[in-house]
């Protein structure tokens, strides 16, 4: 603990040394953290990705980042990491407490990621908005235990605000999921418009959409 805070303390340039030599986390030197507290077991941060203020990433076995990948400020990052003694998830042998967010996907703030179970956010996403839950763990009430299950959400998706995706869901890439929706399934059409309590398909999506051909992940 002591360690973790004088790196919290220093300049940008001399924590990002110290996190590589203390704390062994791999990062690009054109990577960035804010004043944040960043500390799952491993971290890795590819070029140019950003990580913002205030944001607090705990208890995970991994976050991972490709180049140009951001998650903005305030966000609350955590899980159940797998070498825990407690005895919940034990059923669950290939369980991943791990945050991979694709080259140029974006999460921007005030969320919630219960990262206990994998989630993937594909290369050129977008977690919009504020305050989206996802949320990989829930109680099993007919096995009376913990359970839980991976996230993914596809290459080239939207996530609109105030959003809650359960455990098991996935967002199929070039697809949008609409703001206040409930995703509580795997979809697997792409191209479509998904929204609603619980979510279900709404309509086609034009592939002429400029958003899913982006180059770089900068929207202007």
């Amino acid at each position: 603990m002591i360690l973790k805070i004088l790196t919290y303390l220093l300049p940008w340039s001399l924590r990002r040394r110290a996190l590589e030599q203390w704390f062994h986390f791999e990062i690009h030197p054109t990577a960035h953290i804010g004043l944040a507290w960043i500390f799952p077991d491993k971290l890795v941060m590819a070029a140019h990705s950003r990580i913002g203020h205030f944001t607090v990433a705990i208890h995970l076995d991994l976050i991972e980042m490709g180049a140009h990948a951001t998650i903005g400020r305030n966000n609350w990052i955590t899980g159940f990491p797998t070498d825990s003694v407690s005895l919940h998830f034990r059923h669950q042998l290939s369980r991943r407490a791990c945050l991979r967010v694709g080259a140029s996907a974006a999460i921007t703030k005030n969320h919630h990621l219960d990262c206990t179970n994998a989630i993937e956010i594909g290369p050129f996403a977008t977690i919009a908005g504020y305050q989206t839950q996802f949320l990989t763990h829930s109680i099993d009430v007919f096995e009376n235990r913990q359970d839980s299950a991976p996230i993914s959400i596809g290459a080239y998706t939207f996530v609109g605000t105030n959003s809650v995706v359960l455990g098991g869901a996935v967002l199929p890439p070039h697809s949008l999921l609409g703001a206040k929706s409930l995703l509580n399934k795997a979809f697997t059409t792409e191209w479509t418009l998904y929204g609603g309590v619980p979510a279900k398909a709404l309509r086609e999506l034009p592939k002429t959409a400029k958003y899913f051909t982006r180059s770089e992940g900068f929207v202007f």
